[in-house]
């Protein structure tokens, strides 16, 4: 039985503690929070739960083999570092860390102490992103042209991350997952309409060394709930609509051909237009497939399918798109 602490019992924490509660071969036995109304919160609900707001005590607890960590992520780098150093595999919330070099601090760690270290991406979990995934590697869509995403809504304003911080790793983690290709560049143009300097507003492309893009529009600052992404091949179009209840997923058979006519100085467009179908998609709770994929890592050794890599690939980007904001959209190589 593997015993489950989690430190932070906010906005995700109660999805974490009922998750891994319903996964065979764990159990969540201590919540950590500094808020006492919050862990009385846990008490009532889950009595045989131990609770604290001495996460330092549950990291150093020996009868705990995992910490869970669902913090702000300024926290995220000393709370996985102590736990990583007490022994303790670790998951954290998203994005990982501030900055690269506290990831791979991290996960150094993670190698000399032979412990798991993974990253709570929990769209690569739904039965949406699957299938997508699966589409691409049956060649169904073609060679990949384009990532388009948008990520917008009306709050939650944020005191200590922008917008692309907050809402673009949802959507980079799902890039990543299904692109296997390493970015070249970024550019990112963004607003701050509140007195803090923080962004509320902005706009991230992801360059390519092929002919594949990737495009993300972020915004607390949207009078309508929009998740959306398309995503482009030669033969096929995907839209994968987050919001939309059941037909998340709808496969466009939609494209065109670019042919020269005989000097070569003319282009000529065949456009093809045809079905579009939705698959069916597994209705299972991502959030149970990530914490159930965390436990087998442990208990199996096997690779995580939302592991440190993806994670820290999510902040460089994110440590790019901010640099390139402050230079008023530059290019930034990576």
């Amino acid at each position: 039985m593997i015993n489950i602490g989690i430190i932070g019992y906010g906005y995700w924490g109660p999805n974490l503690v009922r998750n891994f509660n319903g996964v065979d071969g764990c159990s969540v036995c201590c919540v950590s929070d500094l808020r006492e109304n919050r862990l009385e919160a846990v008490q009532k609900m889950y009595p045989k739960i131990n609770v604290t707001t001495d996460a330092d005590a549950m990291i150093n607890d020996p009868t705990v083999d995992a910490i869970v960590i669902a913090t702000p992520v300024h926290t995220h780098f000393p709370l996985a570092q102590k736990a990583l150093k007490a022994g303790k595999h670790v998951l954290l919330e998203k994005p990982m860390t501030q900055s690269a070099e506290e990831a791979e601090i991290l996960i150094e760690l993670s190698k000399q102490t032979g412990k798991v270290l993974m990253v709570d991406h929990t769209f690569l979990y739904t039965g949406a992103v699957q299938k997508i995934k699966s589409l691409i590697e049956t060649g169904e869509i073609g060679d990949l042209q384009y990532f388009d995403s948008t990520r917008v809504n009306l709050g939650l304003i944020q005191h200590d991350v922008n917008v692309l911080w907050d809402l673009a790793p949802h959507d980079l983690s799902i890039l990543f997952y299904l692109y296997n290709e390493k970015p070249y560049s970024v550019q990112a143009t963004g607003v701050c309409h509140t007195n803090n300097d923080i962004e509320n507003i902005a706009y991230l492309t992801v360059n390519y060394s092929t002919r594949f893009i990737a495009h993300f529009n972020c915004s607390w600052s949207s009078p309508v709930k929009l998740r959306n992404i398309m995503i482009g091949g030669d033969k096929k179009m995907i839209l994968f609509d987050d919001v939309e209840p059941t037909e998340k997923v709808k496969v466009y058979a939609k494209g065109f051909d670019i042919k020269t006519d005989e000097d070569k100085r003319n282009l000529l467009v065949n456009y093809r237009s045809g079905d579009v179908y939705l698959p069916h998609l597994p209705n299972t709770e991502a959030l149970s497939g990530m914490a159930a994929d965390f436990v087998s890592a442990i208990v199996k050794g096997t690779k995580p399918v939302s592991n440190f890599e993806t994670g820290i690939e999510v902040v460089r980007i994110l440590e790019a798109a901010q640099k390139s904001i402050k230079q008023k959209g530059q290019e930034i190589i990576l």
